[in-house]
């Protein structure tokens, strides 16, 4: 006998899941939880003849040789089990660590479970009746906030348009995704709002509240649904104690609080926007000892939650520093140059530290065409607007919508100095749901299970010396990529966004060997194998650690930029940030930075999609003229293609067949140099 599990407390998209698991093993008997939520009861119930649900009452006594696990990871114990009895589970809930490794096991970024079920039903060509239809569409409306949180993908949209397709009753969807609370729940409703905390961390408003809900038979998180929707927080989360047992419910309606890590240290999950727990207390309690047992519960939360709220995303964060200023007497034909050269579409105009106008790319291209002999300030955007360093996502949304202008400089909060420019490219990143924002992946973790000792001793004294001097440095490209990919190299070079010739010295000095410096191109050599024992006396590992695990050498390089004069020749170099260093790299695979400093150590920065071709497999280019400014990129695609078992995207390989004849103009040393990297791959 095939039998389909859900978890308790279940809620709609646990019962369509089954419901889908039904549809794809017709077989298989799906067994309703002794928990339901109100609104699902009442719909299992309203249409109990046109749905497959069994009781546990009602269960065969047969050999269970199959478990179908839906919307989660939690198996209960039923008759008929035994030490073969196959389980496969489908979910989309993160993989927890201690899952057994027996089951077979299928995983979905969706925001409601249900959709990968309706992929799945799509794909056999199942008849679906308008019922059936319809149940599937409240899961998936449901867990995804009707298609609102920031979970939801194009494969919910897709299920949901497949299901309305096939008959599904958005009316009943209505009906019974905001059901009205029972009298039960209007009490809870009432006395939790008389009992709220109000908390203020970062940014972030979050209302906390523990109650005696003993009384209260329905579920909890109806009356967590309207609390949220009336009182507008950053997170709720109400902790009362049931007959089951303490019980959180916690919902968030912001990036910054993920309530799915706060039910997580409870012992519950969920998703970032909902989660939830149940705490069982080891023995029986009631009355003061039961309270008692609250108390510690939600003063144990409440002291967590700073670890569980995020830093505001500010201007800071988004910014391109040390932008180009133009000067108002600027010709046109001397800006038009330099927008040619790095590329920028808005420059600030500056007179006396003064912001007096925007020029943008547009305007210097059509006087340019028309041959007009004028200057900056007869053809920008006259005006003296910035934003600060310190300024939210929120007020540069705004500023941007009152002035027009795609490019706001920044200016230092502490100085009022002009110390960077950022887009309406920059913001509409940060703001969409699925970009990773920079230093939002933390593998700090990783990367000390894959670095040596004495070189993560050696990563970690780097970064103590860099905050010190407040010089943000970071670990890039290939070393970046091969960690991520599970086979982590021992080699990688500091890119320093500041002087890298000066940090150089100051870690000679603090470690001793000695410094090679080119100062064209602000890069340093530290040669350290000279040294080594000292350097690991000083690095005060413990145990015997060998000097051969250090590096001979460490290459420190300032950030910069590059432009090209001719296709295929050799570029010119400037200092720059970061964000505009990787942007000169080749592929957005290598563009993924690790920053090392201070409190950011261990932080991923992804400006240009590298996290996402990485998981996609995908080699992709940054910009069309990639090729035009290096063509030995020509040969670095295939390399890499073969080397990860990737794919070249479609763009990309569109733009190399339109450059393949720029191979003629590189020398052979060049192209030499890469066809022996390309002949000492492994698969070569």
């Amino acid at each position: 006998m095939k039998v389909i599990l859900t978890h308790e407390q279940a809620d709609m998209d646990a019962l369509a899941s089954q419901l889908g698991a039904w549809l794809l093993w017709p077989d298989a008997v799906p067994l309703l939880p002794h928990n339901i939520n109100r609104n699902g009861k009442r719909f299992v119930k309203t249409y109990s003849s046109d749905l497959p649900y069994v009781d546990f009452k009602d269960l065969p006594r047969e050999p269970v040789d199959t478990i179908i696990l839906v919307d989660t990871q939690s198996l209960i114990t039923l008759k008929g089990m035994n030490e073969d009895t196959k389980v496969l589970v489908y979910d989309h809930h993160p993989r927890r660590e201690d899952l057994d490794l027996h089951w077979e096991t299928h995983f979905t970024d969706a925001g409601s479970n249900t959709s990968q079920m309706v992929a799945m039903i799509r794909e056999k060509e199942i008849a679906l009746t308008p019922i059936q239809a319809t149940t599937l569409a409240l899961g998936l409306y449901e867990d995804t906030g009707s298609f609102t949180y920031d979970s939801t993908t194009a494969d919910d949209l897709e299920a949901a348009g497949f299901c309305i397709r096939h008959g599904a009753d958005l009316d009943i969807v209505s009906e019974f995704l905001y059901p009205p609370l029972s009298a039960d729940q209007r009490r809870l409703y009432e006395r939790l709002l008389k009992n709220i905390n109000t908390y203020q961390i970062e940014d972030q408003t979050i209302l906390a509240v523990k109650a005696d809900a003993m009384d209260v038979q329905d579920e909890i998180s109806s009356v967590a649904h309207k609390m949220r929707d009336v009182l507008n927080p950053d997170a709720l989360l109400l902790l009362v104690s049931t007959t089951q047992g303490i019980r959180l419910v916690a919902r968030s309606t912001s990036d910054q609080v993920d309530v799915s890590a706060i039910a997580e240290a409870m012992g519950g999950g969920g998703h970032k926007r909902a989660a939830s727990a149940l705490i069982r207390p080891d023995s029986h309690l009631e009355g003061e000892a039961l309270q008692h047992f609250l108390d510690l519960q939600y003063q144990a939360m409440i002291d967590s939650l700073k670890d569980h709220v995020k830093p505001a995303v500010t201007v800071r964060g988004l910014m391109s520093k040390d932008p180009l200023l133009l000067a108002p007497d600027t010709p046109v034909r001397e800006a038009h140059r330099l927008m040619q050269r790095y590329g920028y579409e808005g420059y600030p105009v500056v007179s006396e530290g003064q912001v007096v106008g925007l020029l943008n790319r547009r305007e210097v291209d059509r006087a340019i065409s028309h041959g007009l002999d004028m200057t900056v300030d007869s053809l920008m955007t006259a005006g003296d607007i910035t934003i600060s360093t310190d300024a939210s996502l929120e007020e540069l949304q705004a500023l941007m919508g009152v002035s027009g202008w795609g490019q706001i400089p920044v200016t230092s909060s502490q100085t009022g100095e002009i110390v960077g420019i950022v887009t309406r490219t920059d913001l509409l990143k940060t703001l969409s749901p699925k970009q990773e924002r920079p230093s939002q992946v933390d593998v700090a973790e990783m990367l000390a299970k894959a670095v040596p000792t004495a070189r993560l001793a050696l990563l970690h004294a780097l970064a103590n010396e860099a905050d010190k001097v407040n010089l943000p440095i970071f670990v890039v490209g290939g070393f970046v990529r091969d960690l991520l990919l599970g086979r982590p190299s021992l080699d990688f070079d500091i890119v320093v966004e500041g002087d890298a010739i000066f940090f150089a010295n100051r870690l000679a000095e603090r470690y001793g060997g000695r410094v090679i410096t080119h100062q064209r191109f602000g890069t340093a050599k530290w040669t350290i194998n000279s040294a080594n024992q000292k350097i690991i006396d000083r690095l005060e590992l413990t145990g015997e650690v060998d000097p051969e695990n250090l590096p001979d050498s460490l290459d420190l390089i300032t950030a910069r930029t590059e432009f090209y004069e001719q296709p295929a020749a050799l570029p010119t170099v400037e200092s720059s940030s970061i964000k505009m260093d990787l942007h000169r790299r080749d592929f957005t695979i290598n563009t993924l930075a690790l920053r090392l400093d201070g409190e950011h150590f261990g932080k991923i920065h992804d400006y240009w999609g590298g996290l996402d071709d990485l998981r996609k497999g995908h080699i992709r280019v940054l910009h069309a003229l990639s090729f035009v400014d290096d063509a030995t990129r020509l040969l670095r695609a295939v390399r890499f293609e073969q080397r990860f078992d990737f794919q070249i995207e479609p763009r990309t390989l569109a733009l190399m067949e339109e450059s393949l004849p720029l191979l003629n103009k590189l020398t052979g040393a060049r192209i030499r140099h890469e066809i022996n990297l390309i002949l000492a791959e492994p698969k070569a």
